[in-house]
Parts: structure tokens; sequence; C-alpha cells
């Protein structure tokens, strides 16, 4: 197996055996759940209060503008929570799109101009053949790849670091969008015990 294939196979084997699996059923009820007031969502334009939301379609992602270095940010503080139409667009374009377009050719992804799913089973669609295009990707790479930094993106470690953090990313954020799933399947209004 080539060192490629190693760092495909290593998130393949989660997506596959993990990730993929939990999200089938995905009901749009699941996906724009909000579990607390003021979360982060996708929602049709013109209805977000974020700061700065983003998107080109009928659907947009809450987000707050990029400060500038001298400036405090605009983000809420804390960061607020976010819906599993959230956080699956921000696997899509952020931990995936980006990247596939910078390392390896695809078509640019844009969280500006991004169509963003409005519905479950229309994000599924985006991140399966966001996902399908990145592991075709890292599995194309030569080793000569791996050890240079990518020629394009913000990124200047070598691009074998890179593919690790998309990995990473995508496992940490799927963890996420699992446990929303977990919690909002076991909504029963029990208070919480105390120890």
């Amino acid at each position: 197996m080539t060192r490629s294939e190693r760092l495909a196979e290593q998130l393949d084997w989660h997506w596959r055996e993990n990730l993929r699996p939990r999200l089938d059923g995905l009901t749009d009820e699941e996906y724009f759940w909000e579990p607390v007031r003021d979360c982060w969502s996708i929602r049709p334009r013109g209805r977000s209060t974020a700061p700065g939301p983003r998107g080109s379609g009928e659907w947009t992602m809450d987000s707050a503008p990029p400060a500038p270095a001298t400036a405090p940010t605009p983000a809420p503080a804390p960061a607020p929570v976010t819906t599993i139409a959230w956080r699956l667009a921000h696997i899509i374009v952020s931990c995936l799109g980006y990247r596939v377009a910078w390392y390896f050719g695809g078509q640019d992804v844009d969280s500006r101009t991004f169509a963003y799913a409005g519905t479950a089973g229309e994000a599924l669609k985006q991140l399966d053949e966001m996902y399908e295009r990145w592991n075709a990707g890292v599995r194309g790479l030569s080793d000569i790849d791996l050890d240079r930094p990518p020629a394009v993106g913000p990124e200047r470690y070598p691009l074998e670091n890179r593919v690790l953090h998309v990995n990473r990313e995508l496992i940490h954020h799927g963890a996420e969008v699992s446990l929303l799933r977990d919690l909002y399947r076991r909504q029963d209004g029990a208070v919480p015990r105390r120890i």
C-alpha cells in the first residue's frame, strides 16, 4: 500500500464503517433541529440573524464576517451551538470543498457563493460527492506530492500534513453530527440527575 493509499484508507475506513452509516435516514427535522436557543444553522435567504450569513442560493449558512487582524472579532463568544445542517455544510465546504479545489484542481468552492442544501437529502448528496472527490484526490497523490507544500491555498506545510488535518477534521465534525443525532433521538424531557 502506498503512503497516499494509507492516508486515504485511514479516513475511508471511518467513513464506511462509522460516519456514513450513521447519517442514513437523516430527516429534515433532524437536519434543522436546534437543541438550544440561538443556534447557527442553514436558513432560507433573509432569515438569518447571524452577523454575516454566507451562500449564494435560496439557503444561507449562519456565519460572522472575518475580522481584520487589528480588530476584535465580530463572531459571538462563546461560539454558538450549531445544528446538523450547519455542521454538514462546514464539512462539505470548509473541510473538504476548499481543499479539493486547492490540492486537486477541482471546481472552486467558496462559502460566500456556495449553494447550501435546504434538505437533509440534498446535503447528504453534496457530502457524498465532495467526499468522493477528496478520497480520489488523496489516493492519486505520489510520495513527492505528499512531501511538498501545496501549490495553492494558505497552507505551507507538506501536503501529507494537510491530508492528516482534513482527516482529523472530518472525523471530529462527523462525531459532532453523530452526537447531535443521538441527542435528537433521545429527547424525552428527562431532568438531568445530580450526583
